[in-house]
């Protein structure tokens, strides 16, 4: 054979081995960076951030330690499947699977095999089930080899998951609970609503571990308890742990274990309840807030009795709500959108906290994790909407009234909307722009802009203004702000914040541009018809006039004055979901067909500064793309990154374009905001959206009006 032949054959064969490669890596099931195992609110929100539930401990989203242990017995011999009891060895994690509602692992050891389902039941068309701070984890064994095992299960909950930080002083409690054997720790102190701020942890409160069935429980030392278990495959039926004392004093850890008997092949089930009562969830101005659950004075027992009552449904409607939503997360988007789509589910509802206002009134709290703290910040809640708008609009509503609230107010004094309404969870007031707030240094066109569009996209889905009509007001102050302000935005913020101050920006101008379309749109649903042609003219005049001033060649400019740009124009998708039309169709075509010549190795950088990577602002973008082969085409990256990084945390919404080993902004609600691309099928969006079973009730007061 000739060297030219030789040369081409080998050429052949590493095409044929890489392409082999890349199918085997696609074939693999996605990895998030983090896996969600307990999630429901920003203080109850717990995740296995290794690739291995036995690599380490299970920690809060801010990274601080809620431990989770369990061990297996099989046969007279311990393997551990959860947590960092070194001198074990471990179960083999042979599979894992996460769907919206479920984290799925398998294991096998001994000749069993066992798998392990977290589930949180956030079904957004139940407002009732998804505000329950109850998690449950199913253990299903059976024998892999065709012979029966003697086995016993150990799990615990470490005192951990109820304190800022292991020094707290905790004490406990347990009691019997119909079928249920209930476990109890929080804090001595109980500062109840007194640490806002980013990275902290709850300290008021308990939280529970509930037990259905027969079964061992007892609260004591957790290392203790877990080698007794692993030596003699008992827990201790009493501890002498004196209380209250510091959690990392002899770690006091709520501990369960089962006898499963002989498993042969016919599976064998067993679950328990992981639940949180925080007391109070929130201050809006200045008044304290259950949480919604308690709106109608159930306390943790009915909390947790009707918790496992639901039990065997919840689990099938966990199940058929994640198929159907995959399947069509698959269909729209292909198969890597619908992982990351599953992946951000969970995260994203535990970004919030879901509060009962006086009358009974669902409010729901976006917090800024890992950015500053902030609770209801606007430019957080606009790129999460899709997720809500698609899922349920009513807890998008719940989650702008308290701004709309606070704007409407006498506390409020500017012409354009808040940033935000205080520090979780004190939502007592716009905290963003420090002491000495000026225009300059808040975000008036983007927050204005934001407002504006997501009211809009509600009315648009339910087919009236009549949520709008309430705020008419304060809309049209903000409306008339972006007439005066928002063609040619001044040196402003945008929620782009990181990258600093940037005057003539091109995209925020699109943002306003569609916002005062939008405020024409609600004008006419209401019956203004009059101000509805003005603001509709006004538009459609200044999308005309932004055409010609952001031009530059073949795409178009970050800023009008700054020629040889580009950015993202990622505020053009309202253009199109709201239905507005004002920006000609070449607009996107143009922009996307640029986008595909600067794609980085992990994703479209959010303009030519800097290599970072916007995920919700990205999906925003490529939902402009008219074919599917285009959008899987940005998607792939942004999976490679998710499916690779070795930062392991809940998703990045922030990430250098460029790097596999850093996340910026990561455990944010913002992830919602890839659920953009649903929003863009009509029909989807209204079967999803016209799903929800449970109204917001009107409830009669039945809590405390004073603190």
């Amino acid at each position: 054979m000739a060297p030219r032949e030789i040369l081409c054959l080998a050429a052949l064969v590493a095409c044929f081995l890489a392409s082999q490669i890349g199918a085997a890596e696609d074939a693999k099931p996605f990895r998030p960076p983090a896996i969600p195992l307990v999630t429901h609110n920003p203080y109850f929100s717990v995740w296995q951030m290794t690739d291995r539930l036995t690599d380490d401990w299970s920690k809060h989203w801010t990274g601080g330690v809620n431990a989770l242990g369990g061990i297996a017995w099989i046969d007279g011999k311990p393997h551990r499947f959860a947590g960092m009891t070194p001198a074990l060895p471990v179960m083999e994690q042979v599979g894992l699977e996460v769907t919206p509602t479920r984290s799925v692992y398998r294991f096998q050891a001994g000749g069993i095999e066992m798998t392990l389902t977290f589930m949180s039941p956030l079904l957004t068309d139940d407002i009732d089930v998804l505000t329950r701070p109850v998690s449950y984890v199913t253990f299903d064994v059976r024998s892999a080899d065709d012979a029966p095992h003697d086995v016993r299960l150990y799990f615990d909950v470490t005192g951990e998951w109820a304190v800022h930080t292991a020094d707290q002083q905790v004490k406990w409690n347990r009691y019997q609970l119909e079928t249920l054997d209930v476990l109890g720790i929080g804090t001595d102190e109980q500062p109840i609503l007194k640490r806002p701020g980013d990275g902290v942890r709850i300290d008021w409160g308990n939280a529970y571990l509930a037990v259905p069935g027969e079964s061992d429980t007892v609260i004591m030392d957790g290392n203790a308890a877990r080698d007794e278990f692993a030596r003699t495959g008992k827990i201790p039926g009493s501890d002498d742990l004196r209380m209250p004392r510091a959690e990392n004093d002899a770690w006091p850890t709520m501990v369960c274990s089962f006898d499963l008997g002989k498993v042969g092949e016919k599976s064998v089930s067993r679950h328990i309840l992981i639940a949180y009562d925080e007391v109070y969830a929130i201050e809006f101005l200045q008044r304290r807030l259950r949480p919604y659950w308690r709106r109608t004075g159930m306390d943790v027992g009915q909390l947790l009795t009707a918790a496992e009552k639901d039990y065997a449904s919840l689990v099938k409607r966990c199940v058929a709500f994640d198929k159907e939503l995959t399947t069509d997360l698959t269909r729209l988007g292909g198969s890597k959108y619908a992982s990351i789509c599953a992946a951000a589910y969970r995260q994203c509802v535990a970004a919030h906290g879901y509060a009962a206002d006086f009358d009974g009134t669902l409010l729901v709290f976006s917090k800024e994790n890992t950015s500053n703290g902030c609770i209801g910040t606007v430019d957080v809640i606009h790129p999460t909407s899709p997720f809500f708008l698609l899922l349920n609009p009513d807890l998008l509503k719940a989650n702008l009234t308290p701004v709309l609230e606070y704007a409407s107010s006498q506390r409020w004094k500017w012409a354009f909307a808040p940033h935000d309404i205080g520090t979780y969870p004190l939502a007592n007031g716009q905290v963003y722009g420090g002491g000495e707030r000026t225009e300059e240094n808040q975000m008036p066109v983007e927050e204005s802009g934001n407002m504006l569009l997501m009211i809009a996209a509600i009315s648009r889905i339910e087919g009236n203004a009549d949520y709008a009509a309430k705020y008419w007001s304060v809309l049209t102050r903000w409306a008339e702000y972006l007439r005066e302000k928002g063609m040619d935005p001044e040196n402003q913020l945008c929620t782009d914040d990181f990258m600093g101050h940037l005057a003539h920006n091109a995209n925020l101008s699109i943002k306003a541009i569609d916002a005062l379309g939008a405020y024409a749109l609600l004008a006419e649903m209401i019956g203004q018809k009059d101000t509805s042609a003005e603001y509709r003219a006004l538009a459609e005049g200044m999308a005309q006039k932004w055409v010609t001033m952001a031009q530059d060649g073949d795409h178009y400019r970050l800023a009008f004055d700054k020629p040889g740009t580009w950015s993202q124009k990622y505020n053009l998708v309202w253009d199109k979901i709201v239905g507005l039309n004002l920006f000609p169709p070449e607009v996107a075509r143009r922009e996307i067909a640029y986008y595909k010549r600067k794609q980085d190795k992990f994703g479209l950088p959010l303009d030519g500064r800097a290599a970072l990577m916007k995920t919700d602002a990205l999906l925003m973008t490529i939902t402009l793309a008219e074919s599917l082969s285009d959008f899987e085409a940005f998607i792939d990256p942004v999976y490679d990154y998710f499916n690779r990084t070795t930062a392991h945390v809940g998703l990045a919404d922030v990430y250098y374009s460029d790097k596999l080993d850093r996340a910026w902004l990561h455990s944010r609600p913002v992830i919602g905001g890839v659920y953009i691309k649903m929003l863009s099928d009509p029909a989807v969006w209204k079967k999803w959206a016209g799903r929800q079973t449970a109204k917001t009730p009107s409830t009669p007061k039945t809590q405390d009006r004073h603190p």
